[in-house]
């Protein structure tokens, strides 16, 4: 197998940008405008009212990154360890995106969702149904339990499951039902937390704008306090403008590991890893009675990916059509040398954006994609299939690597913790969408500590 290699680099690693004063101050200067962003960004602003928060975005346009990229699912929280970060941010994720698209009239529908099992893979269910029975819900700050389970779901056998879907494979032998699960039009939500952040006193969105280099800021006479001086450049710019940020929230998505990079040792720096995932479109025979979202069991063992992907499934868009992925595929940075299959890591600033000459959808997916979908419903045709779009996960590990939590970590400008916290997101990948608004709330409970108060996930 050929070996996967991560890219390990960092932000100004060549010295292009030279250090420049800052000219203006903020208080939150939050970096990266996926969803993710955006969600804290709409925090800060309603938490902190009196408070500036910029939002740098370096893409013309808010989401067009993972955001946009993705199957669109508002997840359950069922496939990962009852006390890890992306089962907590997931389960309250869920509730607050179903009361915000209440609230805003943004397009959602709560589809429900099969993990369907063959007689052998039936454990596997009966685990995901035995936890979610036993799940916590997860503390947070003027957020209430739901009335009912935490997390419902239900075991059907054979009979259920076939009056339930008819066209699945007769070789399926049982079923979870996850009722919470939906799916949402993760467009109209991205614009509703833009509008929110503009029509606020202290927030704006800045597009097209990249973060080229990041200083802890040193106190002085005429520049007071801990912070972060941070260099952006505009459009096409050459020259860059400097801010001084006394709060950076770095929610880059695939960038994410560079800015952090950029201000730790070397010895310390964080790889990134890259999982291509391709959508294929459907039309044809074998999915006229479909009106849930069907998942099968993600493969496990010593050569498979289980925690890493959840298996090509079936999702619906909002107007009923149907769609199958992603499937899962790791891609590589180029490597400058001749160990290449030896090599664990690529460095090189100029190799950050390598990811995106792979975002073309392609034919050479479709027949292992159809392979696996047929599994579990066999009457599913190949030519039926075509390339629809293609995304990139953010990997903290790469293929072997096991199950790999959401990380939030906190650097400071100084070895003293002070009130000017670098909030880093890292590997925020599925559920990352369903627990947006609650990673928001998360990381503005964060803000608020470091002023003497706290909003703690539990």
């Amino acid at each position: 197998m050929t070996r996967i290699r991560g890219l390990l680099a960092a932000l100004n690693s060549d010295g292009r940008y030279k250090f420049k004063a800052p000219e203006f101050a903020i208080d939150h200067l939050v970096v990266g405008g996926g969803v993710v962003g955006l969600a804290i960004s709409e925090a800060l602003v309603k938490r902190f009212p009196g408070k500036t928060t910029f939002l740098v975005e370096r893409n013309p346009r808010v989401g067009e990154e993972i955001s946009s990229r993705n199957s669109e699912v508002i997840h359950a929280g069922l496939y990962y360890p009852p006390d890890s970060l992306k089962t907590k941010a997931c389960l309250v994720g869920r509730q607050l995106l179903y009361e915000l698209c209440d609230r805003h009239g943004i397009a959602f529908k709560k589809t429900g969702k099969l993990v369907v099992a063959t007689k052998e893979q039936r454990p596997y269910i009966e685990g995901l149904h035995a936890k979610a029975q036993k799940l916590q819900w997860p503390t947070f700050a003027s957020l209430q339990r739901p009335p009912n389970s935490v997390l419902p779901t239900r075991l059907l056998d054979s009979s259920e499951l076939h009056e339930m879907q008819p066209g699945l494979s007769k070789e399926l032998a049982a079923a979870l039902w996850s009722p919470e699960t939906g799916i949402v039009d993760s467009h109209g939500l991205m614009e509703t937390l833009e509008n929110e952040i503009l029509d606020s006193d202290g927030g704006e969105v800045v597009a097209s704008t990249r973060v080229v280099r990041v200083d802890p800021h040193t106190p002085s006479p005429t520049s007071p306090g801990h912070g972060w001086v941070v260099q952006m450049v505009t459009g096409d710019s050459a020259e860059g403008d400097s801010v001084l940020a006394r709060t950076v929230i770095n929610s880059s998505g695939l960038s994410g590991p560079f800015l952090l990079n950029s201000i730790l040792p070397r010895t310390e720096r964080i790889p990134m890893y890259y999982a291509r995932g391709s959508y294929a479109s459907y039309h044809g025979a074998g999915v006229s009675n479909i009106s849930h979202l069907i998942y099968p069991c993600p493969e496990t063992g010593p050569n498979a990916h289980a925690f890493q992907s959840l298996g090509t499934h079936l999702t619906l868009d909002l107007q009923g059509k149907v769609r199958f992925g992603p499937d899962i595929e790791w891609l590589s940075p180029a490597s400058k040398t001749s160990n290449e299959e030896n090599e664990e890591c690529v460095e090189g600033e100029e190799t950050i954006d390598f990811w995106k000459e792979h975002l073309v959808p392609n034919e050479s997916r479709i027949a292992e994609m159809h392979a696996a979908v047929s599994r579990y419903l066999p009457g599913v045709t190949v030519d039926g299939m075509q390339p629809d779009y293609v995304g990139v996960r953010p990997k903290l590990v790469p293929p072997a690597g096991g199950f790999q939590d959401f990380v939030i970590r906190t650097d400071y400008p100084s070895n003293i913790k002070g009130n000017s916290p670098m909030i880093s997101l890292l590997g925020i990948e599925s559920p990352g969408l369903t627990s947006s608004l609650a990673l928001g709330k998360m990381v503005a409970g964060i803000v608020e500590q470091h002023r003497g108060d706290s909003d703690n996930l539990a």
